[in-house]
């Protein structure tokens, strides 16, 4: 049987307008930009929305990348990256100006699973609670190399740095967060377990994609 193609090939079939080839790669890579949106946000809608700005940004601008490796992730991950900064000044703005009107009670959500999707928000929410006192640059570079699993070089194309300065703010940021995770009794891999899923699948989403270096 022929092997699958690679991500360099598919995204040259894309580029040339080959829609096909870029739903191979949204089956391909959708799910881990999925869980590295939930991770930064704790929110399964949010999440959702943006790993679709993401895909939608990437077909957009589908004729402007040349693959350096043969992963496209770690790229559509420095996308979910900028999309995450400008959901984040966009949002401090309209809670701002929410704040100066009436409080609003929601609408229950309907899904099946409401209490295990609220279980994993309030857990991740957390989580984030530490994570989010570290500086965003320590964020970015934990949520990648731990959470989402890239190696070095690949956090080092997603973040557009370095390699040896994504080593750096990797070492900085996990012992930053041991200080603010003494409670967790561990290091700053072993955090609190949530889960992840799209489309009714669930799996594991906040437990560490690779062991420490």
């Amino acid at each position: 049987m022929d092997s699958l193609p690679m991500d360099a090939e598919l995204w040259t079939r894309a580029a040339n307008g080959d829609t096909e080839a870029f739903g191979v790669l949204f089956d391909r890579h959708a799910r881990a930009v999925y869980n590295h949106c939930f991770r930064r946000t704790a929110d399964w809608s949010e999440a959702e929305d943006i790993t679709s700005v993401v895909f939608l940004e990437a077909w957009r601008r589908h004729g402007e990348l040349s693959p350096e490796r043969d992963s496209v992730l770690p790229w559509l991950l420095g996308v979910a990256n900028n999309v995450l900064r400008n959901r984040y000044r966009a949002k401090r703005s309209y809670r701002d100006a929410l704040d100066r009107m009436p409080a609003m009670s929601a609408e229950p959500d309907p899904a099946d699973d409401i209490a295990g999707r609220i279980d994993d928000e309030h857990q991740m929410r957390r989580v984030l609670t530490a994570v989010n006192r570290l500086p965003l640059a320590d964020q970015e570079v934990l949520s990648l190399c731990v959470w989402a699993g890239l190696s070095y070089d690949d956090a080092a194309i997603a973040l557009g740095l370095p390699v040896g300065t994504v080593r750096s703010r990797l070492s900085r940021a996990r012992a930053r967060l041991r200080k603010l995770t003494a409670s967790f009794s561990g290091n700053a891999q072993e955090l609190p377990g949530a889960t992840a899923h799209r489309q009714g699948e669930r799996h594991t989403a906040l437990r560490p994609s690779v062991e420490d270096s």
